[in-house]
Formats: structure tokens, sequence, C-alpha cells
């Protein structure tokens, strides 16, 4: 008795018909695989950009309310703090003067010297620091001078592929270029410098002791009685009991003022902004502006 099967050719042909079914749904579960990471990733990056956005626009507010706060106002305040909430948002915002800083292209080159060896530089790398700021902002002179003093040299003679500015510091990180300067001591000055103010003149109402040990003559003692009497009656009698050149020393407050801005958004995330402005402009003009991701530890 003849047995009678399906022929081989088609069970070859449903074989085949098969793994092309198996491959066009593996293919169709790679691209929904695909495509369902998109959308995540998609999500994700609207929420960030759109944190970014809401954390821009709520800067940008505490910067109007500063302006606000302090234009027209005679004696114009130092130093001020405020808060809101806006969009779901907590927003602490801190200013304070820039005439509080050290203005790193009309700071004296003794001023300058005093603050690194309060920061803990020996003098003798205190002034060698000072006399390379002073190098790099200063323009060559119209005359020859000796070529062992000659500015550009010393950068030559370092093997560093660029020559000092010869003009003024166009931003404080620009002191990392400078000869000789040890990252670690940049990093300690940085906090107290600035190029907004364009004068030799310090705030001794808010300056930093780190500032106020730089000023000539100055000791420990001094120092410990004066930052006493700033805390209980600050006055422009400060001046008399420093004993300083008053182009050093003063209780003015800048027309720059640096805004630190701090934001809680949903979830608890936070950002942190550093802004100068100049509040002299209708109504104000940005100086500089740097955002952090993270707050930094310090601050309000």
């Amino acid at each position: 008795m003849t047995k009678i099967g399906r022929p081989a050719s088609s069970t070859r042909s449903h074989g085949f018909i098969m793994i092309a079914v198996l491959w066009i749904t593996l293919a169709l579960a790679t691209l929904a695989s695909i495509y369902s990471v998109y959308v995540a990733n998609t999500a994700v990056s609207i929420s960030v950009i759109d944190g970014e956005v809401q954390t821009n626009l709520l800067t940008s507010t505490s910067l109007e309310l500063t302006a606000y706060a302090l234009s027209g106002k005679q004696p114009r305040p130092t130093t001020g703090a405020f808060s809101f909430r806006l969009g779901g948002a907590n927003v602490a915002v801190a200013y304070s003067s820039e005439a509080a800083r050290m203005d790193l292209n009309a700071a004296p080159v003794g001023l300058l010297a005093g603050l690194f060896v309060a920061l803990g530089s020996t003098p003798q790398l205190a002034q060698q620091y000072a006399a390379r700021i002073d190098g790099w902002r200063t323009p060559p002179p119209k005359e020859p001078q000796n070529p062992d003093q000659d500015e550009d040299r010393l950068y030559v003679a370092a093997r560093l592929h660029y020559l000092p500015r010869r003009g003024p510091f166009a931003n404080v990180e620009e002191l990392r270029l400078v000869l000789g300067m040890p990252p670690a001591v940049v990093d300690r000055a940085l906090p107290f410098l600035t190029i907004f103010t364009a004068s030799s003149q310090i705030n001794i109402l808010e300056a930093a002791p780190e500032i106020l040990a730089a000023l000539p003559g100055m000791s420990g003692a001094k120092l410990n009685a004066i930052l006493d009497q700033r805390a209980r009656a600050p006055s422009e009698q400060l001046i008399d009991l420093l004993g300083v050149d008053p182009k050093i020393a003063g209780t003015k407050a800048s027309d720059a003022i640096r805004v630190r801005t701090r934001v809680v958004l949903g979830r608890g995330r936070q950002t942190a902004s550093e802004v100068v402005i100049r509040i002299k402009a209708d109504p104000y003009r940005v100086l500089s502006w740097r955002d952090y991701v993270d707050v930094p530890s310090g601050w309000r």
C-alpha cells in the first residue's frame, strides 16, 4: 500500500515562511523596544529642557527684583537677601556689592601681595605672584627696558605657547594663565577677586576678613578689633580705625552687584546661578552669568 505524504517542496516552503514570520516578528519587537526607549528619553529630555527654561526665567526674575530693590536708593545697600515662590518653585536670592572684592585690574601690587599672604603664601612668593599679575595687565613700555625684566621674554623662556595679555584681565579665570600661578593658589584667591569695579578701593563694611588682612599695616589684633566693631556698629569710622589710604579702603557700594540665586524645583531638584549685573544701566546689564547644576556648599 502506497503511503501518501506531503511533497518535500511544500514542507520546505512552509519552513521558509515560518522563519520569515519569526524574523518579521522579531524586527517589529525590536522596533517597538527602540521606539519605547526613544519616547522615554525624549520625555526625559523635554523635562530637563523645561527645567532649564524655568530656572532661567526664575533667575531673570530674581535679577529684576534685585535691580528694583536697589534702584534709586541712596546710599545704596551693599548686601541683602530675599526669597519668593513662583510656578511651584522656591527661589532664594542673596546679593552683594562687588566693591567687597579686590579688583584684579585696579588693585595695587602691594594689596595683591597682601591677599596672597593672607591666603597662606609666603611673603616672597606673594610678591612674585603680584608682580606677575601686574606684568600681565600692564601695557608694554614705549622705551626699551632691561631684557631680563621684559615680561614677554619670561613667558618665552618658560616655553609657554602664549604671551601675557599686556592689558586688563577679561575674566578672573584668566589668572590661571599668569606665569607661575599655582592652580591651588588661584582657586583660593578667586572668591575674593573681581574685574567689575575698576577701582582700587574696597568696601571695608562688606569685605571678607582675608581682604581686610591684606590691607597695609594690618595685624591680627587690629583685624579682630575691626571685625568686632563692624559686627556691632558698621560705619565710616572704621576707616579711621584702619588708618590706611582712603584710596584703597572705603564704604561706598558699587554699581556692579553679584546676585546668587538658588532655585528648588519639583522633586527637590536644586540649581544655582551666580550673576553679576550693573544696575546703573536701565534697568540693569548682565556682566557675567554662571550656572551650577549642583548648589555649591555654603550657599544660602
